[in-house]
Parts: structure tokens; C-alpha cells; sequence
């Protein structure tokens, strides 16, 4: 037999210990390579925009590839730390350790080439349902047809055969054979129970508790000059929360007798305790890179949501029109398009007084003119006397505008001379009935007729569809668009914004799925790693008593620890960067928040029962 099938051989008799690294590796390709399918689909080669999805999709490809070389690489490292024992047999046998190196060289440059070629074979038969699951997720024009990816298998296979070959060199210049004994005895080295520092676990308090406070507190463009301390101090303060903290917490909870000594916690307590040190920098990293994955996606959505729901927040007509002269022959055209879309709908229309006072003009408006509008889309009327004016300020949104920030003079100065004050509404009058940005005046009938002569009259036009299809809705708001500068219909500028914005939540969405299901792989390796001493601890104590169903319960809590505290951290982690986020663009993103973590904790429950059946099926054999 010589040396090379003696390698292959290896690979091959020997699925179950190979099984876990070979499937992340393929994971890892089908997806990379599901990615560059979608990224050099010819449709993204034929408008500007399209070009510059693609740019960004090429970016993100680029930032996938470079994860994906330290998940493999994370994973071959602990693939082989599984197999000490194994490297320590064959030395026995007389094998070198230059000849173990060489083994694991070959060993992986197969699984790599088998992964590759699996994986973008997996890539090709789901590439039409992915194509599909795109297109219904996307706003386009256009179908995302079915292609035959060349380029894309092309690219896929000498990325990563390359990528395994470095992977390859690297780890065989790196591995470390030691003693013969060291190995045979692999994992069943005793290990020092790691002990806490009272200080820094003070320490990864107050930092968490700093950063939490300052991410929740800071509001506007502070949040931005926040983010780098507030990034510097969560992110010390989770590694001195699994290296120290709970460290601190586990040996509190041990020394709590009537916990410790109840039923199967002396198992749990004392194997997480003693594996914590190695825990410890695995929840560090799954923490870090779940957060990434959460806050990435989470501001993408949120920032999606901020645009959309402004923009109707702001434009609550179906369609709206301001024009300086009175043109019937552009409002004749907008009723014909809406008529030939066979849409139902009413029609206001104002014209309001426009004067410069303080360098800016500013709209004043009697109130049969505010309820108009303000009755078109079910708004309440505003009632004053003849001799009263109101100031109506612009909602938030509008405020993120800088000149609506400026407040208006309570003085409105007559014809005559005079002055009238305005105060103030206390009453509900919403800002977004009349089409101006910034704040105006609603005033009565007797002062509007003692106005100066307007500088400006601004004739106000609002279109309400009361029956219709979204797909005629904004088709004729499109066409509408294309004939009358400065035409404003809402659902087909969001249905535009959509168009442009939907790749980058796409792309977002495939970059946060990678870096979450990495982390869960993350956690799964660190598991099987122990996999062979688990056996051995829950076979030998299965003979002094242990049934099955109390072991079920151990392992059960010991994943459970294992999955759901890194989530737990990054979960809080997320909504606090999501909160901060909320207060820079001062949009409540709780409905995205609970949307994107809900969705991932959902995900990790259904990954925790899944590897906890079949962890728990390799345990049991060994009873």
C-alpha cells in the first residue's frame, strides 16, 4: 500500500471522525459559491445601478471568503486536536513526524477537493430555488432566470482549492506533534480548574456596564463618535465576562451546597467548570461574531425601515402635487393616467399664502383649507376663531432637516402694520397635511384676509386612492412621474428606494447567515471535540447508577450552557446596538430589533435540538 492510499483509506474508513470537518468545508463552498451565483447573474451587468449592487456584492463575496479561511481553518485545528490520540498510535507504528505531516497534508487537500466539488454540485442543484427565494425577497423589474453559473464554479473552485492548499502548508508547518505519551493520552490530561480573579471580574462589570450605558444614552450624531469606546469597552468586558465572571459565578454556585448536591448538578457544575478555560475563548469569539452577524443585519433592516416609513410618514397622500402657477393641463394629465389604471380616488386642492419672513418662506393656511386636506386621509379638523392663529411644528422626521429646525416668530405682522401672536397648538394637528416641510401657520378667517399681499401663492394638490391595486398604484405613479417634474406618489418612490436598497439587505442578510451559522458550527466542534471523553465520564458513571434519562438531562443542560450563553450575550449585545442605532436616526426599531433576534434565536433553538439528538444518540451507545 503506498503512502497516498494509505491516506485516502484513512479518510475514507474513518467517516464519523471525518464527517463534521468535511460537511462545515462544503457548507462553506455552497455557500460561497451561492453567493457569486447570485452575484454574476447577467442581470447585474445591465444598468449603473445594477453595476453597483454587483460591486458591493463583489466586496462582500471578498468579505465571505476571507471568513470562510478562518472557519476552516478554525475547524481542521479542531479536527485534529480530536485525533492526538490517533497521531500517538502511529508513532508507536513507527511513523515520523514528518510523515504525520505529510499525512495531514494529503488528508486535507482530499477532503478539500471532495468538499469543493460537493459543494458547488449542492450549489448548482439548489441555485434555481435560491434564484427564486432572491427574486421574491428583491424589488425588481425584472425575473431572476435560471443560468448556467461558469464563472461562478470556475471562481468557486480555485478559491478554495488554493484556499485549502494554503490551509494545508500552513497547518502542517504549525502542528505540533509532542511526546508519544502526550498524545496517546490526548485529552485525558488532567486540566487545572481555573480560578477567577475577583478584580477583573469587578472589572468585566463595570466595562459591560459602562458600554451598555453609554450605547443607550448618547443620542443623535454622538452616537457615531460613541462607537468606537463603546465597541472597545463590550468587547474587553465579554472576554472578562467568559474568562473571569462566570468562572466566578460557576464556583459561587458550587459552593452553594443544596444546588451542588441536588441530583445530577455536581455532573454539570463540575464539568463546566473544568472545561471553562477552553469555553471560555470559544464563547468570546461566537459572542463577538453572533453581535457582528445581529447589529449587521439589524441596522440594515432598520435603516431600510427608517427610509421607507419616513417617506410615507411624511407623504401620507397616495399622490401630491406643488406647483407656484396653476397649471389644469398637468392636473388634467394625472387624473387621465389614474383613470387609465382604473383607479378610484379624490382629489383636493389648495392654494395657500407664502410669504419671507426671517430669510425663509413660511405657508399660512386657514383652516378650511388644513381640513381639505386633512379630510382625505381621515384626519381630525382644526377649529379656530376668526381672530386665532396656531404655529403647527414638523414631526421629527421632518426636523431631521436642518432649516425646519429653525422655530417660527409667534409675530404675524398684518397689512396695516399690526401684529397678531400665534401660539403654539396644544390641540393634535398633524404637521404632514400640508405639503410643506418645515413648520407653518393656521390662522382665521379674519386675520388671513388682513394678510399682506403673498409674495407667493403655493397651489396644493392631494390625490387619495380608495380602490386599486398596489401594482396600478405604483405603475401609475411611475408614469405620472415621467411627465410632471417634482411629482411626488409615494408608493412608487418606495417601491424605487426598494428597488435600490433590497440587494444590500440581501447581501447583508447572506453575510449575517454565514457568520451566525459559523458561530453554531463554532460551538459544535468545541462539543465533539470532548466527544470521546464524554463516553467514557457517562459510561463509567452510568455503572454506579446513572440512568438514561438522567443523563439525557445532564447533556441537555450542558449543551443548552453551551449554545444559548454566547447567544444569550450577543442577543443583549444586539439590542443594545440596535437601541443606540434607534436613537441616531431617532426611529423606534423595536419591531426590527425583536424581528432579526427573534429570527436568530429561533434558528440556534432548532440547532440545539438537532445537535443535542445526535450528541446524545453517540453518548448513549457507549452505556
Amino acid at each position: 500500500m503506498t503512502f497516498r492510499k494509505f491516506a485516502f483509506n484513512n479518510v475514507i474508513r474513518n467517516k464519523r471522525l471525518y464527517a463534521a470537518y468535511f460537511i462545515s468545508s462544503m457548507f462553506t463552498v455552497m455557500v460561497f459559491f451561492t453567493f457569486l451565483n447570485f452575484a454574476f447573474h447577467p442581470l447585474f451587468s445591465e444598468s449603473d445601478i445594477n453595476k453597483a449592487v454587483f460591486t458591493g456584492m463583489s466586496v462582500a463575496g471578498g468579505i465571505i471568503y476571507v471568513f470562510s479561511f478562518f472557519f476552516i481553518l478554525y475547524s481542521m485545528s479542531s479536527f485534529l486536536q480530536s485525533r492526538k490520540r490517533e497521531f500517538g498510535i502511529l508513532m508507536i507504528q513507527g511513523m515520523s513526524t514528518q510523515q504525520i505531516r505529510k499525512m495531514v497534508f494529503l488528508e486535507n487537500m482530499l477532503i478539500g477537493f471532495l468538499a469543493t466539488m460537493l459543494g458547488i454540485l449542492f450549489g448548482v442543484v439548489f441555485s434555481k430555488g435560491i434564484l427564486l427565494i432572491a427574486e421574491n425577497l428583491l424589488v425588481m423589474d425584472e425575473a431572476l432566470n435560471f443560468y448556467f453559473p461558469t464563472k461562478a464554479i470556475i471562481v468557486t473552485f480555485i478559491s478554495f482549492i488554493l484556499l485549502f492548499l494554503f490551509i494545508s502548508i500552513f497547518v502542517t508547518f504549525i502542528l505540533n506533534t509532542n511526546k508519544v505519551i502526550t498524545l496517546i493520552k490526548g485529552d485525558k490530561i488532567g486540566k487545572s480548574e481555573p480560578k477567577a480573579n475577583v478584580f477583573l471580574t469587578l472589572i468585566a462589570v463595570a466595562l459591560l456596564g459602562a458600554g451598555y450605558f453609554i450605547a443607550v444614552t448618547v443620542k443623535g450624531a454622538s452616537v457615531a463618535v460613541a462607537l468606537l469606546p463603546v465597541v472597545t469597552l463590550v468587547t474587553i468586558g465579554t472576554y472578562l465576562l467568559f474568562s473571569q465572571l462566570n468562572v466566578y459565578v460557576i464556583r459561587m454556585l458550587k459552593n452553594r451546597k443544596g444546588l451542588f448536591w441536588k441530583k445530577t448538578n455536581m455532573l454539570l457544575f463540575s464539568d463546566l467548570a473544568f472545561r471553562m478555560k477552553d469555553n471560555a475563548r470559544v464563547f468570546f469569539m461566537v459572542t463577538i461574531i453572533s453581535t457582528v452577524a445581529f447589529s449587521a443585519i439589524g441596522t440594515l433592516v432598520g435603516f431600510s425601515s427608517l427610509i421607507t416609513d419616513g417617506m410615507k410618514d411624511v407623504n401620507e397622500f397616495t399622490y401630491s402635487y406643488t406647483q407656484d402657477e396653476k397649471d389644469e393641463e398637468e392636473i388634467v394629465t394625472v387624473n387621465r393616467i389614474l383613470d387609465d389604471y382604473g383607479l378610484d380616488y379624490e382629489e383636493r386642492e389648495i392654494a395657500a399664502y407664502s410669504a419671507m419672513i426671517d430669510d425663509r418662506y413660511v405657508t399660512i393656511v386657514t383652516p378650511e383649507m388644513y381640513n381639505e386636506f386633512a379630510s382625505l386621509i381621515d384626519q381630525e379638523p382644526v377649529t379656530l376663531a376668526k381672530d386665532e392663529a396656531i404655529i403647527v411644528e414638523p414631526d421629527s422626521k421632518r426636523e431631521m432637516i436642518p432649516m425646519n429646525m429653525v422655530p417660527l416668530p409667534s409675530a404675524i405682522t398684518l397689512k396695516d402694520g399690526s401684529t397678531v401672536e400665534a401660539v403654539k397648538t396644544e390641540e393634535k394637528v398633524n404637521p404632514n397635511v400640508l405639503l410643506t416641510m418645515g413648520a407653518f401657520y393656521v390662522v382665521g378667517e379674519s386675520i388671513f384676509e388682513q394678510l399682506p399681499e403673498p409674495e407667493n401663492i403655493e397651489y396644493m394638490y392631494a390625490w387619495e386612492v380608495t380602490k386599486g391595486s398596489e401594482d396600478d398604484i405604483i405603475n401609475a405613479g411611475r408614469d405620472i412621474s415621467q411627465e410632471i417634474l417634482g411629482f411626488t406618489a409615494v408608493d412608487y418612490v418606495v417601491y424605487d428606494i426598494n428597488k435600490v436598497w433590497s440587494p444590500v439587505l440581501f447581501v447583508g442578510l447572506f453575510i449575517g447567515i454565514v457568520f451566525f451559522v459559523s458561530a453554531g458550527s463554532f460551538l459544535y466542534f468545541r462539543l465533539y471535540t470532548d466527544l470521546d471523553s464524554d463516553r467514557e465520564k457517562f459510561a463509567a458513571i452510568s455503572k454506579i447508577g446513572l440512568t438514561e434519562k438522567e443523563m439525557n438531562k445532564v447533556i441537555s443542560k450542558q449543551i443548552g450552557l453551551l449554545f444559548f450563553i454566547p447567544m444569550s450575550v450577543a442577543v443583549i449585545h444586539g439590542a443594545v446596538a440596535l437601541t443606540a442605532l434607534s436613537h441616531m436616526f431617532g426611529h423606534n426599531l423595536v419591531r426590527e430589533s425583536v424581528m432579526v433576534l427573534g429570527s436568530f434565536f429561533i434558528i440556534q433553538v432548532l440547532y440545539f435540538i438537532v445537535v443535542r439528538y445526535f450528541y446524545t444518540k453517540q453518548i448513549r451507545r457507549a452505556m
